[in-house]
């Protein structure tokens, strides 16, 4: 398998176009929902019912990974993880469907976010069996490529569905985006349904079915997570990532729409896009020049270069300088989420991915959290500007802390990115 192009493996080929059709249409629900809180609040002219509903948008989204995803990787562990994804998948489509029939029966959002608690539930399902399946199907020497390779469609289709989604919702409507939506999941299902899987052996004792052992597996997955210094590192990382994101989604997206000229969500769907090139850069430059380099460097480096983004979006008010900040933060974001997940499959057993990668969902969905309530706390009382040089500062501290880490702790000094075959 290893001298075989990626794209010739019908097996990658099938997950990786899965991927690149259903994150597609993810974008389109999220600009969907931004133009729906939009319509309630008056193109978020209110400050704090923007800020509320905003933060109970992103806290609906979060809450099934945060009630379930501590406990759901050990189930994944158990399962075919294709038929986890198929099933997902399907169950997404519907759930999709229903929220503008249920928005035009009842004229209120709560019906909505309701069906959104839904929808990322399916996620808390979907996600760790598509992290846990991909060194499955592809060999040790392709997994960097391979995981550069399905970060590259997501930015693609994050690209693609900002700039489109963002027409598709001002000019025919929020309603119309969900359906395309849901036409998505459902080629992503055809696409899966290619893949020739067979799910790896387990032990007996870890089908057994007692709530003992059960708890046990979890914890068994938390112990990975803590026990090893490159995870950790990726983790911490990926959590200033996170966490940034919060801050941006409550005060960036506020402060994007207060300085057009003629509010909607086209503003943000443009320079969304532009961010998503940026991270398209970023991945490129990690699967070409990262080899061999610590991931400490990368990833420390990363955040700081994302640090200078989020100081000049938060002092300007101009488009052009928007778009330059959402071209580095995306160039600097994208070495943080190809090496984490690299560093988390090469560093687990196939038995185990499950519930580490749920681990790691659990944790970056807290801290996305975490900082969208910290902003919707702040945004009201300092300033959308303000808000976004508090991000700015928290990211490059951790920045400071991954560097210094990585050439402090012997173990992280030896390690390197891998190279690919």
């Amino acid at each position: 398998m290893g001298t075989v192009p990626l794209f010739r493996q019908r097996n990658f080929a099938a997950l990786w176009g899965g991927q690149l059709v259903s994150i597609l249409g993810e974008r389109l629900t999220y600009l969907a929902l931004l133009g729906l809180i939009a319509r309630h609040t008056a193109s978020f002219t209110e400050p704090y019912r923007s800020s509320l509903l905003l933060a109970v948008m992103l806290g609906v989204m979060l809450a099934p990974v945060l009630l379930l995803a501590p406990f759901t990787g050990a189930w994944v562990d158990r399962c075919d993880l294709k038929r986890v994804m198929v099933i997902s998948d399907l169950l997404r489509g519907a759930i999709v469907i229903f929220m503008p029939v249920l928005y035009l029966a009842t004229h209120a959002v709560a019906p909505v976010f309701a069906l959104v608690f839904l929808l990322f539930t399916c996620n808390v399902f979907f996600l760790p069996a598509k992290s846990a399946i991909t060194p499955e199907i592809v060999d040790p020497a392709q997994l960097l490529l391979a995981n550069t390779l399905l970060s590259a469609a997501g930015i693609a289709a994050t690209g693609a569905g900002f700039l489109a989604g963002s027409w598709v919702v001002d000019h025919w409507g929020w309603p119309v985006a969900l359906y395309i939506n849901a036409a998505t999941y459902l080629v992503s299902v055809v696409s899966l349904l290619f893949i020739t899987y067979r799910p790896h052996e387990t032990r007996p004792a870890t089908m057994a079915v007692s709530v003992r052992g059960y708890l046990h597996e979890v914890r068994e997955g938390w112990g990975l997570v803590r026990g090893s210094a490159p995870v950790a590192l990726g983790l911490l990382a990926l959590g200033a990532v996170w966490a940034g994101g919060g801050f941006v989604h409550v005060a960036g997206n506020q402060h994007i729409q207060r300085a057009a000229s003629i509010p909607g969500v086209e503003r943000l769907g443009g320079l969304m896009f532009v961010l998503t090139a940026g991270s398209g850069l970023g991945t490129w430059l990690v699967n070409r020049h990262g080899h061999g380099r610590r991931p400490s460097t990368l990833l420390g480096g990363g955040l700081l270069l994302a640090t200078v983004g989020l100081t000049a979006l938060a002092v300007s008010s101009r488009f052009a300088v928007f778009a330059v900040a959402g071209f580095l933060i995306g160039l600097a974001a994208a070495p943080v989420f190809v090496l984490s997940e690299t560093l988390l499959q090469l560093g687990t057993e196939p038995r185990q991915r499950g519930r580490v990668f749920s681990a790691r969902d659990f944790l970056m969905r807290l801290l996305l959290l975490v900082g969208t309530s910290a902003a919707g706390w702040a945004t009201p009382r300092l300033g959308t500007g303000a808000t976004l040089v508090v991000c700015a500062a928290m990211v490059g501290v951790i920045g400071v802390v991954v560097l210094a880490w990585g050439h402090r702790d012997p173990a992280l000094g030896a390690t390197k990115v891998p190279a690919a075959d």
